[in-house]
This record gives C-alpha cells, sequence and structure tokens, in this order.
C-alpha cells in the first residue's frame, strides 16, 4: 500500500473508529505457516475429498485418516510465532475501537499475539482445542495429540472415552453458527472493514466484506493477489501484511499528535 494510501486508512480508521477486522491464511504465511492450497502444502499429501466431516462421522477408518492430517498439521503450526502483522492488529485495538478481529484461520497466532479474546471470532475453530463427539467436553488439543504419539490413532476423551473431533471446521461442517452470527453483525454495524491476507472466494465466509459494503461501511482489502472483490472495495493494496499493517498503526501514532481530515 502507497504511503498515501495507508495513511488514508488510518484516517478512515481514526475518524469513524468501529472498525473489523478481518484475517485468512495471507496473515499466516509470514509466520512460516503454509498456504495448505500452495505446491508443497499438506495437499500434496492428503486429499482434501477425503477430509470431510461426513466422512469423519461415518467409521473409525475415516477418523484414523483425519486425525492423521490434522497431526501433521499441528506439526506445521504448533511453533510458529506472530508476525508483525498480527502484532499490529493487536495494536490497533489499542487506537480505536475495533467491534471484532474475525478470521479463517485455525493456527492461534491471533491469541498468540494478545488479541482480546471476547473480540476474536474464529470462523473456521482453532487447533488448540478437542472436541468429544459423546459428552461435548472441550480438552487441550496437546492432550490428544500425546495420545497420538503413544499410539492411539483416534484420541479417545479423558472424561467419557468417547472420541475426539478436532475444534477445527471440516469440510461439510457447518460453521458455528453462534460465531457466524456474531461476524454477521459486527460486518454490518461496522464503518470500516479491513480484509487482510484472505483470497475472500472462501464462502460464507467471503459474504462478509460484501455485507460490510451493502451496510455502508468503508472496505480495504490487503493481500499479496487480487481478489474477486477487489472492484467494490474503497481501498485495495496488493503486498504482505506485516509491511502494510504496521504502517497503519505509525500513520495512528502520528494521527494522534497531528489530526487530520477523515475519508
Amino acid at each position: 500500500m502507497s504511503p498515501s494510501k495507508t495513511g488514508k486508512l488510518a484516517d478512515c480508521i481514526a475518524s469513524q473508529q468501529k472498525t473489523v477486522i478481518f484475517t485468512g491464511a495471507g496473515i499466516s504465511t509470514e509466520s512460516g505457516i503454509p498456504d495448505f492450497r500452495s505446491p508443497g502444502g499438506i495437499w500434496d499429501q492428503f486429499d482434501p475429498e477425503e477430509m470431510t466431516y461426513q466422512n469423519f462421522m461415518a467409521d473409525e477408518k475415516n477418523r484414523r485418516k483425519y486425525w492423521a492430517f490434522h497431526h501433521q498439521s499441528w506439526r506445521n503450526i504448533r511453533d510458529a510465532r506472530p508476525n508483525p502483522a498480527h502484532r499490529a492488529v493487536r495494536q490497533l485495538e489499542d487506537h480505536c475501537d475495533i467491534s471484532a478481529v474475525i478470521t479463517q484461520n485455525i493456527d492461534g497466532l491471533h491469541r498468540k499475539a494478545g488479541t482480546d479474546p471476547e473480540r476474536l471470532l474464529e470462523l473456521h475453530g482453532t487447533m488448540w482445542r478437542a472436541d468429544c463427539l459423546s459428552c461435548g467436553e472441550t480438552h487441550p488439543c496437546e492432550q490428544a495429540f500425546d495420545q497420538i504419539d503413544s499410539g492411539i490413532s483416534v484420541p479417545r476423551c479423558p472424561v467419557c472415552e468417547g472420541d475426539l473431533k478436532p475444534g477445527t471446521v471440516a469440510f461439510g461442517e457447518p460453521l458455528p453458527k453462534n460465531v457466524m452470527v456474531r461476524a454477521q453483525k459486527a460486518a454490518v454495524s461496522c464503518e470500516v472493514f479491513i480484509a487482510v491476507g484472505s483470497s475472500l472466494t472462501v464462502y460464507p465466509a467471503a459474504f462478509l466484506p460484501e455485507m460490510a459494503v451493502n451496510a455502508g461501511a468503508n472496505v480495504a482489502i490487503i493481500n499479496r493477489d487480487p481478489t474477486p472483490l477487489d472492484s467494490m472495495a474503497h481501498l485495495v493494496s496488493h503486498g504482505k501484511a506485516g509491511e502494510i499493517l504496521p504502517e497503519v498503526v505509525r500513520h495512528l501514532d502520528e494521527q494522534q499528535r497531528h489530526p487530520r481530515p477523515g475519508c
């Protein structure tokens, strides 16, 4: 994003305040987390068509396969640390009224960066949790992976011995209704909607910036590559989130000292 665009986005945030941040895989690739769909990603090792909710629920064999996939995903993610973009999102919470940080990511890096958990809406769940299919109890994911490392291919609930399912949303599984409802309410009530590192091709999540535009919000898209929604956005920048968002924060710091007109 050019300096003028970065400053303009900062002006919008500073003057209008009520802001939603929406993030996708592109914000986390800068932390060394591979995009599943890129060459060399995990879909080169597993068939995504097999990793469905329906298959997981169908039988033990599919559950073993899904947990093997999830275990490998965990190895790719567990040691990742927040990058400057995650930290900038956290800093934006100090500058204005962030009503929600909505993410498609399951890596937990926004939490690690210190984003307020009350604002954080993880649309696709989180790798840091495992849920029991029988009693509904949730457990730290490390407990499930310890079982796998000990030779148990489908982890069991320590409370009732029921099968555990990763706390992520599988293909074919509905998004958590309460999380999606909160995300939609945030999108239609905000004044600034910033989409960061998302291809904006995965629905229903990609409806959120459209909802924000239709409700009158200013929408900014920050992504390495063009997206299908670029034409509707008020500001578009093709670049690294870890470079652009810290610049927005820097402009906001300046704005507090030298106020400028809004957008």
